[in-house]
C-alpha cells in the first residue's frame, strides 16, 4: 500500500519548502518532492542566492578599484581571480541548500527525490513510486521564457543560469531584456570590467516601477558605464566559436542592425513552469499564460490539488511565494492565511538598489485616485555622505484627503532593507504623518524615509 502524507508538496523551492515546514510544525504529516539533487529551487541554487553572492563580490571589486581611494585607501596592483569568485559564490550556494536539508530532518519532512507526477487526485508517483496524500500542492516555481529567434546553448547564449557560471569576463555582454534579472547580472559582469549593452523592448527599463525613480536609475546605470537600446528588439542571434551576432530592429518597424557580442544573456522574463505534472489529464485549469488557476485560497478546480508561488498569478517573487506557502499550510491545518498582495515589495539588487512596494503614480494616475508626493534625496542625507553613496532618492506616495500610505519607491544605498519600514507602515494602515512622526536614529539611511514623509506634507527639514 502506497505511503499517505497529509500534504505533499511538489517542488522545493521557497514557496515548496516553507509550505511544507509551516505545515509540519502545525502538526501535518507532510513529504516534499523535488527533481533537484538538492533541495532549494531556482531561487537558491541558481537564482537569488549565487546572484546576490556574485552581486556583492563584484562590488567589493568596483569599490577597491574605484571608490576605495576617496577614503584615503590605496592598494597595489589589483587582480581579478574569477575561479575563486565562483567558488565562493557555490560555497554560499551549498551553505543556504544545507540549511534547508537540515530544516527538513528537524521538521521530520519527508524529501522525496525525483520527478513528481500527479496520477489522480490524492495520488503522486515519484522516480516511479506512488504516495498518497490528502492534499497536494503544485509549488513547481518557473522557468526563463525563450526568445524567437535566439536559441540558448548556455555557452554563448546564455539565460540567467548560464549567466551565473561564466568562467571569464566577456569583452562585450548583450542582456536582452531591461527588468531585475538583466539589469543584476549586467552590473556583475560590467564591474568586472565587460562592456554592457541592454537592448530592451519597450522604451524604459523595469517597466512595473514607478516611472520617475525608473528613470533616474537607468541614468545612474548610465553612468557605471551600461549603455541601454530602448525600444529596440533582437529578431536574430546566430552564435559561433568567437561570439555572437546578433539582428535588432526598431521595435516600432524600420531597418535592421547587426551588433556583435561575446555572450548574450537572455533575460526576457520568466514562466510558470507545469510541465510534466499530468495535469491535463487531470483537468486542472491554466490561464492563457499557462499559469494553474486557483481560488482566493490557493484550491485548483480539482479538489485536494493545490498551487503556490510562480506557478500561479502574481509577481513572480521568492518572498510571496514564502508567504502563500505559509498561508495555504495554515488554511490546510483550520487556521486562517492570508496573504496582502498590495503590500508585497520588490528589489532589485544592483548599487544602488531599488525598491518599491505598494502602487506607483502611474497606477494612481490611471485609478484616478489624488495624491501626494514627498521626495527626498540621497545627496541630502548625511550618512550617505560619509558612505559616499549619495545616488537616488526616496519616493512617498500618499492619498490626498486621507494621508494613507499607497506606495514607497526607493533609489538607493540598501534600498532593499529601508522599504521594510514602508512595507510594515503600509501593512498596518498607516499614513506618511506616522511615518514622519517616528525618531529614526541618526545618522542613518533611514533618515531619508523620514524626511521623504515629511516631504508628502511640505515640511522636510533638510532640504
Amino acid at each position: 500500500m502506497p505511503q499517505s502524507f497529509d500534504l505533499l508538496v511538489i517542488g522545493a523551492g521557497p514557496g515548496g519548502y516553507v509550505c511544507a515546514i509551516r505545515a509540519a510544525q502545525l502538526g501535518l504529516t507532510v513529504a516534499c518532492a523535488e527533481k533537484r539533487a538538492t533541495l532549494g529551487g531556482t531561487c537558491l541554487n541558481v537564482g537569488c542566492i549565487p546572484s546576490k553572492a556574485l552581486l556583492q563580490s563584484s562590488e567589493n571589486y568596483a569599490a577597491l578599484t574605484h571608490d576605495f581611494a576617496a577614503h584615503g585607501i590605496t592598494a597595489g596592483a589589483v587582480s581579478l581571480d574569477l575561479a575563486r569568485m565562483q567558488a565562493r559564490k557555490a560555497e554560499v550556494v551549498s551553505a543556504n541548500v544545507k540549511g534547508v536539508e537540515f530544516l527538513f530532518r528537524k521538521n521530520k519532512i519527508a524529501w522525496l527525490k525525483g520527478e513528481a507526477r500527479i496520477t489522480a487526485p490524492g495520488r503522486v508517483t515519484v522516480a516511479g513510486t506512488d504516495y498518497e496524500a490528502k492534499h497536494i500542492v503544485i509549488a513547481t516555481g518557473s522557468e526563463s521564457t525563450p526568445l524567437p529567434g535566439v536559441t540558448v546553448d548556455e555557452r554563448r547564449i546564455v539565460s540567467s543560469t548560464g549567466g551565473l557560471e561564466l568562467d571569464a569576463v566577456p569583452g562585450h555582454m548583450v542582456v536582452i531584456g531591461g527588468g531585475y534579472i538583466g539589469l543584476e547580472l549586467g552590473s556583475v559582469w560590467r564591474r568586472l570590467g565587460a562592456e554592457v549593452t541592454v537592448v530592451e523592448f519597450l522604451d524604459r527599463i523595469v517597466p512595473t516601477m514607478d516611472q520617475e525613480i525608473a528613470t533616474a536609475f537607468q541614468r545612474i546605470l548610465t553612468k557605471q558605464g551600461i549603455k541601454f537600446r530602448l525600444g529596440t528588439k533582437v529578431t536574430q542571434a546566430v552564435a559561433s566559436e568567437t561570439g555572437v551576432a546578433l539582428t535588432l530592429e526598431p521595435a516600432k518597424g524600420g531597418p535592421a542592425e547587426p551588433l556583435a557580442a561575446d555572450i548574450v544573456l537572455v533575460a526576457v522574463g520568466r514562466r510558470a513552469f507545469t510541465d510534466g505534472l499530468g495535469l491535463d489529464a487531470l483537468g486542472v485549469a491554466r490561464d492563457e499564460r499557462g499559469r494553474i488557476r486557483t481560488d482566493a485560497h490557493y484550491g485548483t478546480n480539482i479538489a485536494g490539488i493545490h498551487a503556490i508561488g510562480d506557478a500561479i498569478a502574481g509577481p513572480m517573487l521568492a518572498h510571496k511565494a514564502e508567504d502563500e506557502g505559509v498561508a495555504l499550510a495554515e488554511r490546510l491545518a483550520g487556521q486562517a492565511g492570508h496573504v496582502n498582495y498590495g503590500v508585497i515589495p520588490g528589489v532589485v539588487y544592483t548599487w544602488p538598489e531599488v525598491a518599491a512596494v505598494g502602487q506607483t503614480e502611474e497606477d494612481l494616475k490611471a485609478a484616478g485616485i489624488a495624491y501626494k508626493i514627498g521626495k527626498f534625496p540621497f545627496t541630502a542625507n548625511g550618512r550617505a555622505r560619509a558612505m559616499g553613496d549619495t545616488d537616488g532618492l526616496v519616493k512617498i506616495l500618499a492619498d490626498k484627503t486621507t494621508d494613507r500610505l499607497l506606495g514607497a519607491h526607493i533609489l538607493g544605498p540598501d534600498a532593499g532593507t529601508l522599504i521594510a519600514e514602508l512595507a510594515t507602515a503600509m501593512e498596518f494602515g498607516a499614513s506618511a504623518e506616522d511615518v514622519a512622526r517616528i525618531c529614526h536614529a541618526h545618522p542613518t539611511l533611514s533618515e531619508a524615509v523620514k524626511e521623504a514623509a515629511l516631504a508628502v506634507d511640505g515640511r522636510a527639514l533638510h532640504i
